[in-house]
């Protein structure tokens, strides 16, 4: 709820949270009410007549984590107790010391079995005995897993990192010098160190720091340090720094891991021409190279985005090279910006999911959400800096002519303005001809004969106000543009027939059923054939097309639907999907002859269920398909 409600920044409803999170609006009043506990007496969220909203100490009531005695705080311990007893923990001992039933012990073993997936450790339960079993690896990942828990979308956080690792942890106030530390002295070898990574790799410091500490070190394994010439230098300061910080002597084994990490996930040339990192273009992959141009070249086609450069492969390349090595570790690396990447910038997201599908097809690597949000950053930075200036609104200055009026005010609104509007140009006239000006923006010194929202009324010299007037104008014209072509576009795709309001039975079995059911709908139209359906399926389970708080938008990444169709699934209650809960589900197919639309498409109609009051009304309202579109139409056109 914090999490929302801190992203949101505005008053949501008891019911609008409800939703979201799959409760009760009572539960909502019990977590509000907990929540300004954890930060009294500050105000971890407000209430009003509006609702609730995040209040001063939000941030900080999300940072102190699970209360004392709630199931996830109770899972984490018991996790951590078994981590710590090699021989197994007495199972009634246990309950005692956790002020639980011995039968609620037993349920929360079971969720632990549950967090067990894909780490290659077991649970086993012998008489009054439970105990981990698997290698220190393993046991380690395990570890990760639950830091990660603990802390907000992966924003690092030594509060959480102390709760994973407990209370006598070794050096965990040490670990913000430690990293500076670190950072600066990797910069003057020479490297570009990447912030988002470098707190990951903290984090396995301090599990290795306290694994240690315990006498639990990683075993030393064969090393490919003779292909990763500076491991060893990367391994000395960590073992310099690890002693001088920590108090801790690390083995072998960790430094081996830990240098491997920082090489893999961290560390960048800071120039790609003769750097002495061992991720220069010199020592980069052929065969990754080769597949990391293929990959990108099909997504230019399929996508019609402006990305296949030369030194975007090569940056990317480098990327996954690194990607390959963090994949033998089985250490992946976590992205804070995950979420938001993905709900603000669906379609950079997409091409990033696509790009993953393939080079995990090529170079057989699963890829998880954080990592492809990796490769939606450099997507997103190609994309950003091959930008068309054709973007720019247009605008004419409407400025009488005296003396050099008009040059000085042209002159500021360029300094001011320029990354938003090109100026194209200047009437001096006191009667120009209005209806004759046809660029997006009309800014004026005078008053205009009509009111219309693309002429704006500035002072003769340039005032701050008249900026913000400005750039509200500018963003109100883009919008309303934006969404203009998203109506004419839904008009077009929406299949009366394939509306389905009402998804609590088909969303028993998951994501899975809600695609098969709304694919269903579609393929009685001969929109879609069978395959279509399982490869939208495939496509969720690369990475969850939850795109906001409330909408899904399920796709297959071939555009191979004999036209291009939008089926509609309403959940009122919402249902789950993903790592959260949505309220519409859209399954999109679209055509080979409209690729052109397909940005148009997913990216606002992504944009307009952002919106939290919007979706409410439109799943309020909507009870059937014609209710659903006039509701539609009316948000967007405001």
């Amino acid at each position: 709820m914090l999490g929302l409600l801190l992203r949101d920044g505005d008053w949501v409803t008891a019911s609008a949270l409800a939703d979201a999170l799959g409760v009760t609006p009572r539960s909502i009043r019990s977590y509000v009410t907990a929540a300004n506990a954890r930060v009294a007496p500050g105000t971890a969220v407000e209430s009003g007549p509006q609702g609730y909203r995040a209040g001063s100490e939000a941030a900080a009531a999300l940072r102190a984590g699970s209360d004392a005695g709630t199931p996830r705080d109770r899972l984490h311990t018991l996790v951590r107790a078994l981590l710590d007893a090699p021989d197994g923990i007495d199972v009634f001992e246990t309950a005692d010391a956790l002020h639980v039933s011995p039968a609620t012990l037993d349920a929360d073993l079971a969720r632990v079995r549950g967090l067990l997936g894909g780490t290659e450790l077991t649970l086993e339960r012998s008489a009054s005995r439970a105990r981990l079993r698997g290698t220190e690896g393993a046991q380690r990942r395990l570890l990760s897993k639950l830091a990660h828990d603990e802390m907000d979308a992966g924003s690092f956080d030594l509060a959480a990192l102390r709760r994973t690792l407990g209370e006598g942890s070794v050096g965990a106030e040490a670990f913000g010098p430690f990293k500076t530390e670190l950072v600066a002295r990797l910069g003057e070898l020479g490297w570009f160190v990447n912030e988002i990574g470098i707190a990951d790799v903290v984090m396995h410091i301090a599990i290795a720091a306290d694994r240690t500490a315990r006498d639990r070190p990683l075993d030393a394994i064969g090393s490919d340090a003779g292909d990763r010439p500076t491991q060893t230098q990367v391994a000395a300061i960590i073992e310099e720094l690890s002693e001088r910080h920590l108090g801790v002597r690390l083995g072998s084994g960790d430094l081996q891991h830990l240098a491997t990490l920082v090489l893999t996930r961290v560390v960048a040339p800071d120039g790609l021409a003769g750097a002495a990192s061992v991720t220069a273009p010199s020592t980069l992959d052929p065969e990754v190279e080769a597949a990391v141009r293929d990959v990108v070249t099909a997504a230019a086609e399929e996508f019609l985005v402006d990305i296949a450069h030369d030194d975007f492969v090569v940056r990317l390349a480098l990327h996954v090279q690194n990607l390959l090595h963090r994949a033998r570790e089985q250490a992946w690396s976590r992205n804070p910006l995950t979420r938001s990447l993905k709900s603000t910038y669906p379609m950079i997201f997409e091409v990033a999911v696509f790009i993953a599908s393939r080079l995990q097809q090529r170079l057989g690597i699963p890829l998880p959400d954080d990592e492809i949000a990796y490769i939606a950053m450099h997507v997103g930075g190609r994309l950003e800096r091959s930008r068309r200036a054709d973007q720019l609104l247009t605008a004419t200055i409407v400025c009488p002519g005296y003396y050099d009026l008009h040059e000085l005010l042209r002159s500021s609104v360029d300094r001011s303005l320029g990354q938003a509007i090109e100026v194209v140009g200047v009437e001096t006239r006191v009667d120009p001809d209005w209806a004759s000006i046809d660029t997006d923006l009309v800014l004026t010194t005078i008053d205009p004969p009509v009111t219309k929202e693309r002429i704006v009324r500035i002072q003769p010299f340039l005032t701050d106000a008249d900026v913000e007037r400005v750039q509200a104008a500018a963003g109100r014209i883009r919008r309303s543009r934006r969404l203009a072509r998203l109506r004419a576009e839904l008009e077009r795709y929406f299949e009366p027939s394939a509306f389905l309001r009402g998804l609590d039975d088909v969303a028993a079995a998951g994501e899975e059923g809600v695609i098969r059911a709304l694919g269903a709908l579609l393929l009685e139209r001969g929109v879609i054939d069978a395959a279509y359906v399982e490869r939208t399926i495939e496509r969720e389970r690369l990475s969850s097309t939850a795109f906001t708080d409330a909408l899904a938008v399920p796709h297959a990444l071939e555009m191979t639907a004999s036209r291009t169709a939008i089926a509609i699934g309403i959940a009122d209650p919402s249902i789950a999907w993903g790592d959260g809960r949505v309220q519409v589900v859209a399954l999109v197919a679209f055509s080979e002859t409209d690729r052109e639309a397909f940005q148009t498409v997913f990216e606002q109609f992504v944009e307009v269920f952002s919106e939290r009051d919007s979706v409410q009304r439109i799943v309020r309202r909507g009870t059937d398909f014609n209710a659903f579109l006039d509701e539609l139409v009316a948000v967007i056109d405001g």
